[in-house]
């Protein structure tokens, strides 16, 4: 009898422990994310062991194999069965205290493929104890199989073969992918709920004081009526319902949230490096050239870390990265690819591929079209209003009669007090308000072009900046945007001329026009000084002007004005004469 229980616990246990050593070598670097988790200040608190938690999860591993195999072989069975016994009993004890006090929720004897609670696991463990004890008293029925003298090379042939194939997965990824983010998976079906789904229960204990006594009322959720005084409630989890296999994933910055945005592109290449300080810097270098080539051939590109917004900038000075980081939880990272750097390739929130950075010339970067970019709807509605709000008193200004004033109120939404006091005082404290806010949008968004706010909403940013003493500050963002097409390149010929009139300089689209010696009785109105004039009707034409100077001096001065061209030296000239 006792020989039929030594068999069947032999094949068991040899079984169980190849296939718990694989799983886990298959993923070192995961399994040696729970030995951190294990070592942390709130569990075993041995933290010194985490900068060696890898190396021991490779040995481990391998370990477990090797002793699977000299099980099986029948090979130094008093070894063996110690070696047993001796891991099986730690094991034990560890899944034990984590369940007890629900320190670690997963253990991780067979990685991701087979996940288990720690009392699972604690009970996996109780039973493989006691099939080792039945092996470590009848260990003399543990009898060799295969010549003996091949035992030491089939045992010297599996671990190295293990040394191979942890190397090969380390500097790769795993050969076999058991998480939630495998190729083939789309992100957003596997965050969402199904309907009919169990939802979590929750027991809530309200305590009162009920005439001096303490009272204990239990319910699922709603208030009690209870004719006392509330003391404070304690709510325990009943039925955790259904959790989605994605349920931490988040594309996040400056407090957005970009997931669903996203999430619904075409060609979105992800840059994974859950902490930056750890990255290798040899796989910075690759991702660099890697994400370039990328851009240039259309995808989106993003980087997604858990780092802070200090080491980002630092790195992306560092490897001049071109591409944008956004924030995401880091255990969502680490389970989302087992390198850092990684990439992982989207196509409407699709996993079509995952690459260890030392395989980043195996992503296929065909040729695409470049996404558009997704309207923001909340600084788009906020724009508007400060649009409104930058013509609300000017518009008043322009009325000409008491009839066209009121009419101007009540388009603009303006009140009677408002427009019987001082209008021209009442919008510089709003060009004021506006320009904070602008300028705060320039910090967080760089200029509000139409791609981010579409049109004509963006074009408010620039009246903004038009109506402020900021222009020469913000001239070269400006600038920028127009040459990108952000906002149309006249509204930056405007502002140009602007600038360059308020510095006593030449203007160069001829936008600008001036009253000299509008105190006196002969008041001049000019077009201010243009650069190069001769050519000025052609720049006009470029910058998106459809009117020659002639034209625009008429339209600006009425049909009788006749332009006529001045030298600053002129123009000083008039202002002397004046005074």
């Amino acid at each position: 009898m006792m020989k039929i229980l030594v068999g069947f616990s032999r094949i068991f246990v040899a079984a169980l422990f190849l296939f718990s050593g694989f799983i886990k070598l298959n993923d070192p670097l995961g399994f040696s994310y729970k030995l951190q988790e294990y070592f942390s200040e709130g569990v075993l608190n041995m933290e010194f062991l985490i900068p060696i938690a890898l190396l021991m999860a490779v040995f481990l591993c391998i370990f477990e194999i090797i002793v699977g195999i000299t099980l099986l072989l029948g090979y130094l069975p008093k070894f063996t069965v110690w070696s047993l016994l001796g891991m099986i009993v730690f094991f034990t004890f560890l899944t034990f205290y984590s369940a007890y006090f629900n320190k670690v929720t997963d253990c991780g004897c067979f990685g991701d493929a087979l996940p288990l609670t720690p009392w699972e696991s604690f009970t996996k463990d109780v039973i493989l104890l006691v099939f080792i004890l039945i092996l470590f008293f009848g260990r003399k029925y543990i009898t060799p199989i295969l010549p003996e003298a091949s035992h030491k090379w089939i045992v010297f042939v599996s671990f190295t073969a293990c040394l191979a194939f942890s190397y090969h997965v380390l500097m790769h990824l795993p050969s076999f992918d058991f998480r939630a983010y495998k190729i083939g998976t789309n992100i957003e079906e596997g965050m969402s709920v199904p309907d009919g789904a169990p939802e979590a229960e929750f027991k809530y204990s309200w305590k009162f004081d009920v005439n001096g006594k303490e009272e204990i009322v239990t319910t699922s959720g709603e208030y009690p009526q209870v004719d006392g005084k509330y003391i404070g409630v304690e709510t325990e989890m009943i039925n955790e319902g259904y959790i989605p296999p994605i349920h931490d994933f988040a594309i996040e910055k400056d407090g957005e949230d970009y997931t669903t945005e996203f999430l619904e592109k075409e060609n979105v290449v992800l840059i994974v490096m859950y902490n930056l300080s750890k990255s290798e810097g040899e796989g910075m270098n690759v991702i660099k050239g890697l994400t370039d080539k990328a851009m240039a051939q259309g995808y989106d590109v993003i980087g997604l870390t858990a780092s802070s917004p200090q080491e980002v900038s630092q790195k992306k000075e560092q490897y001049n990265l071109s591409f944008d980081f956004y924030s995401t939880d880091e255990t969502a990272l680490k389970t989302i690819l087992r390198s850092n750097p990684g990439i992982v390739k989207l196509n409407k929130g699709t996993i079509t591929e995952k690459l260890h950075w030392n395989d980043a010339d195996q992503l296929i970067l065909d040729k695409v079209e470049p996404s558009k970019p997704r309207i923001n709807v909340r600084l788009k509605s906020q724009l508007d209003s400060i649009a409104k709000l930058d013509q609300k008193f000017r518009k008043l200004m322009q009325a000409k009669t008491i009839e066209e004033r009121d009419s101007i109120a009540k388009l603009v939404g303006a009140t009677e007090e408002e427009v019987t006091t001082d209008l021209w005082q009442q919008q510089s404290a709003i060009d004021s308000s506006n320009t904070v806010f602008i300028e705060q949008v320039f910090k967080k968004h760089g200029y509000p072009g139409k791609s981010l706010v579409g049109e004509p909403t963006n074009k408010t940013a620039w009246f903004v900046i038009q109506h402020s003493y900021k222009i020469d500050q913000y001239l070269p963002l400006i600038k920028k945007a127009g040459e990108e097409d952000e906002i149309p390149f006249r509204l930056v010929a405007m502002m140009e001329d602007r600038h360059l009139m308020s510095i006593g300089e030449e203007q160069v689209y001829g936008t600008q026009g001036t009253t000299l010696n509008h105190n006196t009785n002969t008041p001049i109105k000019i077009i201010w000084p243009i650069k190069d004039v001769e050519n000025v009707n052609q720049r006009r034409k470029d910058a998106g002007y459809n009117t020659t100077i002639e034209e625009y001096a008429k339209r600006l001065y009425g049909d009788t004005f006749e332009y006529k061209v001045y030298t600053l030296e002129e123009v000083e000239k008039l202002k002397e004469k004046a005074n």
